[in-house]
């Protein structure tokens, strides 16, 4: 990597009229002598935030304002600024001046150690304890399930190598797990401690359902990532779950005929249930093994390949 690397600043927008000049002058003092793009992705905005871009733009050439045709959420933004992206680097932050600009030379030192990717911590987080609180605990199972041994993967602070922006899929909330889809792809993914700062202007655009949301995308993307090329892996795993819950419930009705004399009749109705899960655990088992064959028959030459060569290259 050159000793500047060229930089894309990737900033998702929505209704943040009274944020954006002062953050671009905030990066801009910044960035200095980097060869830079500051990408301002209008995500369905109502208010003038486009026209304010649409201004820093006219004055600077190295500001890019892309509009999508409505609220779409923040991980499309965050994927049309990744396929615009040009620099070696490119940087992520919200427009609501939580995000410190004066963080991105931190962040691109470590990118420049050798790590992939680099995710942002809000150590000290500025916002109120009915975000924090549940945000740790989201963080605390998505650490746990995805083996990503970092502290906060929804911070909006991070840095990237080019190649991971361009590898990765980002859809519906998948940005809450984008360190997560990297380490699927084999980079590297480390943190950095970052000043968070109180919001200045307006409110939170997340309302609390979000982490309701999050837990689905989060077995979205466990499911799609690391169980795509072994269904049976995923399904299988419910379906033993379910047999072994079967065969507890048939264990004891036999138990307590052998040993207690107790008639079968009187446990009718959990004999019924261990025999309607052990069917349930049998399908879940039918369709990993299903989806084996399919993945097999698919074929999967090249999906892993980084590059070619041969002498003409």
């Amino acid at each position: 990597m050159s000793a500047n690397p060229s930089l894309s600043i990737i900033i998702p927008v929505f209704n943040e009229e009274e944020s954006l000049n002062t953050l671009y002058d905030e990066i801009t003092t910044v960035i200095g002598d980097y060869s830079a793009e500051i990408l301002f992705i209008d995500d369905g905005s109502t208010d003038s935030s486009f026209n304010i871009i649409c201004s820093l733009a006219d004055k600077d050439n190295r500001v890019k304002g892309l509009q999508l045709y409505k609220n779409f959420g923040k991980a499309d933004a965050l994927s049309e600024g990744f396929q615009a992206a040009e620099g070696e680097v490119v940087i992520t932050m919200d427009a609501d001046l939580q995000d410190d600009p004066a963080e991105i030379p931190i962040l691109i030192a470590k990118i420049e150690e050798g790590w992939d990717m680099v995710s942002g911590w809000k150590k000290d987080r500025k916002d109120p304890a009915n975000k924090r609180i549940p945000s740790k605990f989201f963080n605390f199972v998505t650490r746990l399930m995805t083996g990503i041994h970092i502290h906060d993967f929804n911070c909006g602070l991070k840095a990237y190598r080019r190649k991971v922006v361009k590898a990765i899929d980002v859809y519906g909330g998948m940005h809450r797990y984008i360190p997560a889809l990297a380490g699927q792809k084999g980079f590297k993914v480390t943190e950095i401690t970052v000043n968070h700062r109180p919001r200045e202007f307006g409110v939170t655009k997340y309302g609390g359902n979000r982490f309701f949301h999050g837990f689905f995308d989060l077995f979205t993307m466990l499911f799609t990532g690391k169980y795509f090329d072994r269904p049976l892996h995923f399904f299988g795993l419910i379906g033993l779950l379910l047999f072994t819950i079967s065969g507890i419930c048939e264990f004891y009705a036999l138990y307590d005929k052998l040993i207690n004399g107790v008639p079968f009749q009187i446990h009718f109705a959990l004999i019924v249930f261990g025999a309607m899960v052990f069917g349930l655990g049998l399908w879940f088992f039918s369709i990993g093994l299903l989806g084996e064959l399919f993945i097999k028959n698919a074929g999967r030459s090249g999906k892993r390949i980084l590059r070619t060569y041969h002498q003409n290259s």
